[in-house]
């Protein structure tokens, strides 16, 4: 049996970069030492998605790069602990920072950066630089391979978002978030996971960090057993608000032989009656005038 561990850290963020590096990667020395084998922050840790309410040009000062100390030191306690590592933050990037996440697998070698492709530009963050691509990578885990992809938040509203990654052969889809999880998302993280016969693992800020409340979560895509009658949840965590460590165990064999034999997914899509989806943006009533390609 092929049990993935995933530590969601539902924590707090402090006021300075350095005393969130050191607050992060604490948090993750902890998280290795209950048997993680991936470790998830939650949406822009590195300033603790602290954008609201403040001058952009201060927080846009914020920003590092994707390649930076603070980064890399994720990478080498990655490679340290054994222990994969997804690091978020304010990521340097020309005149407008982005939203991103870089995964690290348990040697300490960069996977992947991902920039958060559907900003939220209905408010601050249309002063970021939205990502192009969607990412999956054969994660190296001590407990085995898994390929994982990523989105982060407000992608989370867009189906296609989750049926990209599924299609590119995501197992797992890692999602930092920073905002609050209510009935409403919960749903879509749940219908994205079920849809796509895909884990979902999403890790938020605790209530006491403003706009959020916890409720970090992990469902594992697998609606029906052979052994049971009718459906079952496939929610296998859901946190409560407190700050802390939140361990979820995926069995990778139950999502991989239920991919096999069951009819979502890929399974009987018809993609060429979805031209209309390919289409750019057909200016219904209902369609923002500031939609952006």
């Amino acid at each position: 049996m092929t049990q993935i561990k995933i530590a969601l850290l539902q924590i707090a963020p402090c006021k300075t970069l350095e005393e969130n590096l050191e607050k992060g990667m604490g948090y993750c020395r902890k998280a290795r030492e209950r048997g993680a084998d991936i470790a998830l922050f939650p949406e822009m840790w590195s300033n603790g998605y602290r954008i609201y309410g403040r001058p952009v040009e201060e927080w846009k000062a914020e920003a590092v790069s994707a390649d930076s100390s603070f980064v890399n030191a994720f990478g080498r306690l990655a490679g340290e602990l054994d222990m994969a590592i997804g690091i978020t933050l304010l990521e340097k990037y020309g005149n407008a920072p982005r939203n991103s996440l870089v995964l690290f697998d348990r040697f300490g070698e960069r996977k992947f950066v991902y920039a958060k492709v559907h900003t939220c530009d209905f408010d601050v963050e249309r002063n970021l630089t939205p990502g192009e691509d969607f990412y999956v990578t054969e994660l190296n885990t001590g407990s085995g391979q898994v390929k994982v992809g990523a989105m982060i938040c407000y992608d989370r509203e867009f189906p296609e978002s989750a049926r990209i990654l599924m299609l590119k052969g995501a197992e797992l889809i890692l999602v930092p978030n920073a905002c609050p999880m209510e009935i409403n998302r919960l749903s879509q993280l749940r219908a994205r996971a079920y849809e796509n016969m895909t884990a979902i693992a999403t890790c938020n800020y605790p209530e006491t960090v403003p706009d959020c409340n916890g409720g970090s979560s992990v469902f594992d895509g697998v609606a029906y057993l052979p052994d049971l009658e009718g459906s079952r949840d496939t929610c296998i965590l859901q946190a409560d608000g407190q700050e802390g460590i939140y361990i979820a165990e995926l069995d990778l064999e139950q999502l991989r032989d239920y991919r096999n034999r069951e009819v979502h997914g890929n399974a009987y899509r018809r993609p060429k009656k979805y031209g209309l989806l390919m289409e750019q943006c057909i200016m219904e009533p209902f369609v923002r005038s500031d939609y952006r390609e």
